[in-house]
């Protein structure tokens, strides 16, 4: 029954890459759409194909001060595959495709940030150096047993922080250093509303494989991620409506599907730590500090993310991310050491969510710029779409 559940959850993750490639085509304008198909399926050539050749080894085997894995299983040399990993419960190869989905799954997130304004030599190194100075080292940090986040007690159950804080904070960071500051132009106004209903379908039912499959079992933590997931997606579909209407006087289809997928995200790092109500209420906070950040904030900073990556993906998963250290409860998960604030467990929880988040900030932005820096010299500042994908 696990294994079936977990095949399951691999699918339905898998079902988000073309998800989000739909979801952000419905946004942009009609020259980019190939673009944005194109750049998202390719992840599973390039992320995938990593992460079997050295990936997982780099992030799930052997640790080195707490941050990384090693490279001693190239191409999964030397891995029994069918024996259980770890505490898992499951076979290695089982766990290693749960994990290997994840990894292709969130540069295609942040790609959206570049549309058309980079060539496929510049994406394909980019999202290499990416996955091995940021994401396989985060994801050790974070949820390898021998990661120094984890061992400080830091809980991410799906991916807050390794996944949407990371995904949010690298789209900025593109959005930054190869477009012009906004110009108030709303140059993706003319969407197809069609596209983006559609695209969110897929991501909300991917959604169950990615926050219920992060249990690693059929069990009541898996039906209290079904659960939570569902509520904060609802809570935050509503809140936006709600804030469309009070603030622009109308409401939309782009708003609404926008809306539920920042609950999805809000709730992604603690849907298997929270109860129902929990959920319920970080649905709502992460919409209303999303649509705060999309509708305002953004264009005080002239940041050029016209498809509000970080707005969605950088800013819920903050707030989710915190939002663990107030709702964690043993009640709903015993490997909730202290209980969030509140729940009784005083300000601990808080402050090591607090510090993750803090980290996750400041190690991403920190190496993006690098990555990009020097695969701007390396181009010679000549990054730029030199042709079309038909």
């Amino acid at each position: 029954m696990n294994l079936s559940f977990m095949i399951l959850s691999i699918i339905l993750v898998w079902i988000m890459v073309p998800g989000i490639a739909v979801f952000y085509s419905g946004f942009v304008p009609q020259r980019d759409v190939n673009r944005i198909l194109f750049n998202s399926f390719l992840m599973f050539g390039i992320a995938g194909l990593l992460w079997v050749a050295v990936g997982f080894s780099a992030a799930f085997e052997g640790n080195i001060l707490g941050i990384i894995g090693n490279f001693q299983h190239l191409f999964l040399s030397g891995l029994d595959l069918s024996s259980t990993y770890g505490t898992t419960g499951l076979p290695t190869s089982v766990y290693l495709l749960f994990q290997m989905m994840f990894a292709i799954l969130t540069p295609a997130l942040f790609l959206g940030a570049v549309a058309s304004r980079a060539r496929i030599r510049f994406i394909v190194l980019f999202v290499i150096c990416w996955s091995l100075l940021i994401y396989y080292p985060l994801a050790h940090i974070v949820w390898s047993t021998s990661g120094f986040l984890a061992k400080l007690g830091v809980l991410d159950f799906a991916g807050g922080t390794v996944i949407h804080i990371d995904a949010g904070i690298t789209a900025m960071i593109l959005a930054i250093t190869l477009r012009k500051p906004y110009q108030y132009n709303n140059e993706a106004a003319k969407g197809n509303s069609m596209w983006i209903l559609f695209g969110t379908v897929l991501l909300w039912i991917g959604w169950y494989g990615f926050n219920a499959g992060s249990a690693l079992k059929l069990n009541m933590q898996a039906i209290n991620a079904f659960f939570t997931t569902t509520v904060a997606a609802c809570s935050a579909l509503v809140t936006w409506i709600v804030l469309e209407n009070i603030y622009k006087s109308q409401v939309t289809v782009s708003g609404i599907c926008t809306g539920s997928i920042c609950g999805l995200v809000g709730i992604t790092p603690g849907t298997g730590y929270v109860t129902v109500f929990g959920s319920f209420i970080i649905g709502i906070i992460s919409a209303i500090a999303s649509f705060y950040f999309m509708n305002y904030l953004k264009y005080k900073l002239h940041l050029n993310d016209y498809l509000d990556i970080f707005g969605c993906h950088g800013v819920s998963g903050i707030v989710g991310s915190i939002a663990v250290g107030l709702f964690a409860t043993k009640s709903v998960n015993s490997n909730v050491i202290t209980n969030g604030l509140l729940y009784g467990g005083g300000f601990k929880q808080l402050g090591l969510q607090l510090l993750g988040v803090i980290f996750t900030i400041i190690f991403v932005s920190i190496l993006a710029t690098i990555i990009v820096t020097v695969l701007k010299k390396l181009f010679r500042g000549n990054i730029g779409v030199t042709h079309t994908i038909k």
